[in-house]
């Protein structure tokens, strides 16, 4: 009997990712460190005014995905929002996006092994932090080279174990709060929300700089969009996914900050400590402490290994559009590209070797240039999306069968939001340093593009909109 043959995409890639893998990266990708660690310095800074920073934040996020989502089912492509940003702004801004949404979830990357690394250290103190991180990179690497099922299977586990600690905390929370249980019964109540200095004690200005924090817990919800290509039944998986993350948002972010910030005054909170084990610790979970870290590990080699997927599928684009070298087209005999995740892995070792010199520093730079790389993505997605509507209005486009309502409106309020969060940067200098970063980032990619002799051999699409490249 011949052996099973997957179904393949344009690109030579397997669609090996189903309703379940789907959906767990859709709650994953909503779902990280970024939430089990960061929450703690976003209550200090905003109290519980953090609540409304992430339900508002989440609502321009969703904007994002459905905008995302009217592109995807217009045509699914590998690479995602880049390729659309190469057929509606011009080859150069496909070039900048591609390229730029690459080192960002290298930089990410780096960031989430020197997490796991410190995690780590937590039960063996002895082990050098960059010799745990080399370790996650070389697994995390094997299971990207393996057929993609294998990627969507461990990302359901990882998302399923996040989802898990996630529902028992809110459970939990809630019930020893309207039963009177325990600890935490006594000691927490709704009022907390209110009765220690209001809902924004620090004030406005500290309940602005929150947003940046929260956007960075954010970031890798894109990530859905990379898996389009290997989804089957996508015209109904994919939209049933995007149309899930407003109840997401509210039960994960939303409902687990009620349940904490009711537990306790928001006064409590440490910006070095994760809220949830205090959570657990408050509710009568036995080594609160070692469980949640072992959440947080998953949660940081689940978001390294989404990366690095997004990151192969990426970079065999690029390569595909003749703006990366023409090896990283191919796939190995599983449709796996795996000269692309090679490459992208090997890059991510700088992060083990940035362990071994300065790990206390590393991380609140790397998080606040991934949040400007972020941001840049998301409004590209946007701008995209704006073209397209217009191209769809010129009858030069085919119109999408899943569409955002109020499209124009809402993309302009949204790339208002994002302009706003970028300019908060400037205020809190910790974060500072990503502003800085940000010239030279852009003057690296745009050169890379004018000098490559790669794009000579692109041809070079009709398009509607602004491109660089004519300027």
């Amino acid at each position: 009997m011949a052996p099973h043959q997957p179904e393949l995409t344009e690109d030579g890639l397997s669609r090996g990712l189903n309703a379940r893998h789907i959906r767990m990266i859709a709650i994953g990708g909503a779902i990280g460190v970024g939430l089990f660690l960061g929450s703690g310095k976003g209550i200090n800074f905003a109290g519980p005014a953090l609540i409304a920073v992430y339900a508002i934040t989440g609502f321009f996020i969703f904007i994002v995905m459905r905008a995302l989502g009217e592109l995807l089912m217009y045509r699914p492509v590998t690479g995602s929002f880049a390729a659309y940003a190469r057929e509606f702004l011009g080859p150069s801004y496909g070039f900048i996006t591609g390229w730029g949404y690459w080192l960002t979830w290298t930089i990410i990357g780096m960031a989430e092994l020197t997490a796991a690394g410190i995690f780590v250290k937590f039960w063996l103190p002895s082990i050098p932090q960059y010799l745990t991180a080399l370790v996650a990179l070389v697994a995390i690497m094997a299971l990207n080279l393996a057929r993609v099922g294998f990627f969507g299977e461990a990302e359901f586990w990882f998302a399923s174990i996040k989802i898990v600690t996630i529902l028992a905390l809110i459970i939990g929370g809630a019930c020893a709060l309207i039963f009177n249980l325990g600890t935490a019964g006594r000691d927490g109540s709704i009022e907390n929300l209110w009765s220690h200095g209001g809902l924004a004690p620090q004030g406005l200005l500290a309940v602005l700089l929150a947003f940046q924090i929260v956007v960075f817990s954010y970031q890798g919800v894109e990530l859905i969009g990379m898996t389009a290509a290997e989804t089957s039944n996508r015209e109904k998986v994919l939209p049933k996914a995007i149309n899930s993350i407003p109840w997401r948002i509210g039960i994960f972010y939303v409902g687990t900050l009620i349940v904490l910030l009711s537990l306790f005054p928001w006064d409590q909170f440490s910006a070095n400590e994760s809220p949830f084990v205090k959570g657990f610790a408050q509710l009568g979970l036995p080594a609160a402490a070692s469980v949640m870290n072992f959440v947080v590990l998953a949660s940081a080699l689940s978001s390294c290994s989404a990366g690095l997927y997004s990151n192969g599928r990426l970079l065999k684009k690029l390569a595909s559009d003749g703006m990366a070298p023409a090896r990283f087209r191919k796939t190995n005999k599983d449709h796996v590209p795996a000269a692309s995740i090679l490459a992208s892995g090997a890059v991510m070792l700088i992060g083990v070797v940035v362990n071994a010199i300065v790990p206390e520093k590393a991380f609140s730079y790397i998080s606040a240039v991934a949040t400007i790389g972020g941001i840049w993505c998301w409004g590209i997605i946007v701008v995209c999306h704006l073209v397209y509507r217009s191209r769809v209005a010129a009858g030069v486009a085919a119109p999408s069968p899943f569409r955002l309502p109020f499209a124009k409106p809402l993309c302009w309020a949204t790339l208002v939001f994002f302009a706003f969060v970028t300019v908060l940067l400037a205020f809190d200098e910790s974060q500072r340093v990503a502003l800085y970063a940000v010239p030279i980032w852009a003057a690296v990619l745009l050169i890379g593009y004018r000098a490559s002799r790669f794009r000579h051999a692109v041809d070079e699409p009709q398009q509607v909109g602004w491109s660089l490249s004519k300027r």
